[in-house]
């Protein structure tokens, strides 16, 4: 664990992350995977690892991501450390322990030779953090051909939930054009692109639905030049979440059909939806319900739970795949500087895992 958080590996340098891949490829080999390197040009190489062999549509696919939200050095300003159960370290819960935990369930499954006969493929990816453009294609691609998918995302504290479903995320920004002029001698002349911003951001906001799950966020706003200036130019970016595909539509729709309240304003709007919602489906809570067998079987409790961010599962969710997330360690502060795992849940977590890749319902 403190090898990885110390291989730090921020999405933006591609060099650092490229640096933990090599790093991990070389012990996936040791585990006797088949390792394919999928270079990218600007972000990290993604990372495909396969044991066992069978058809398309069985077998288990395991999400990772090996990017992190912190920049290079945050290590040496806030080392890793074990104080009262908990490691701590940029990056130790979102996701590198679940790394850990695929690596050792592996280890484990091998060691005791129970390594399943169906296949079994692991997907490290580089950019996760930042949408999972270049990923995207090989998470769908690999997700069509196997039976399930695992996501190894942290579990949702404080009680280490598995998660059965995740909102869809969009991301817009709002461009608003006016016209120039001086404040104080031709201010009838301009049009004010802050006041237009004004009037959107209240139609905006307003199209938060807490009934239905829905929210909908202008969280950045700029404009202007100097204050004797009817501003020309103003922007805002909008963050979105939604539980379902029709909210999804109905706040797209809407973003796209924004209309200028004042009389020479001009509106652009750019982006869309980035990740679609992972909806609780009967499939997924069949695969919840596996996974709380064999915790029982195993001394441990886990229930389940949903949350408003996104991952990698709410791609292949979205394929109809069953989607199970939340495997990765337990712990909490996902992107702050409290950010830890519990150090008593890497081997149980890890047992867990193993335990669903052997289990045979998973993949029948």
């Amino acid at each position: 664990m403190q090898q990885l958080v110390e291989l730090e590996s921020p999405t933006s340098d591609k060099a650092a992350v490229d640096r933990l891949g090599a790093v991990l490829a070389e012990q996936l080999r040791a585990l006797g995977a088949a390792v394919d390197i999928q270079a990218q040009e600007r972000a990290g190489n993604h990372l495909r690892a396969r044991w066992g062999a069978g058809p398309a549509g069985t077998g288990l696919l395991l999400l990772t991501h090996m990017d992190t939200v912190w920049d290079l050095g945050t290590v040496a300003q806030r080392p890793v450390r074990i104080e009262g159960g908990r490691l701590y370290g940029p990056g130790a819960f979102d996701m590198k322990g679940g790394i850990v935990n695929a690596l050792w369930a592996l280890r484990a499954l091998r060691a005791l030779n129970l390594m399943p006969d169906h296949r079994i493929t692991l997907l490290v990816t580089s950019d996760e953090e930042t949408g999972s453009a270049t990923s995207r294609p090989l998470i769908e691609e690999e997700a069509r051909q196997h039976r399930a998918v695992y996501v190894l995302e942290p579990a949702q504290p404080p009680r280490g939930s598995l998660k059965t479903w995740r909102k869809g995320v969009g991301q817009f920004e709002v461009v608003v054009t006016g016209k120039a002029s001086h404040a104080g001698a031709a201010h009838d002349e301009g049009v004010n692109a802050i006041e237009e911003l004004a009037y959107q951001i209240i139609d905006i906001q307003a199209l938060t639905d807490y009934a239905v799950g829905t929210t909908v966020n202008v969280g950045v706003v700029g404009g202007g030049t100097r204050s004797n200036v009817v501003p020309a130019q103003a922007w805002a970016q909008v963050d979105v979440r939604v539980m379902n595909a029709a909210e999804a539509e109905r706040v797209h729709d809407h973003m796209h059909r924004l209309a200028p309240r004042l009389p020479g304003a001009r509106i652009e709007v750019r982006g869309g939806m980035n990740r679609p919602p992972m909806v609780r489906t009967p499939q997924t809570v069949a695969l919840f319900a596996i996974a709380q067998a064999i915790a029982l079987e195993l001394g441990l409790t886990v229930d389940e739970t949903g949350t408003g961010g996104g991952s990698d599962g709410n791609f292949t969710s979205a394929l109809g795949v069953p989607t199970l997330d939340g495997l990765g360690v337990d712990g909490d502060g996902s992107h702050a500087q409290h950010e830890h795992v519990l150090v008593a849940s890497l081997p149980e977590r890890a047992a867990l895992l193993a335990g669903l890749l052997a289990a045979r319902q998973a993949s029948a």
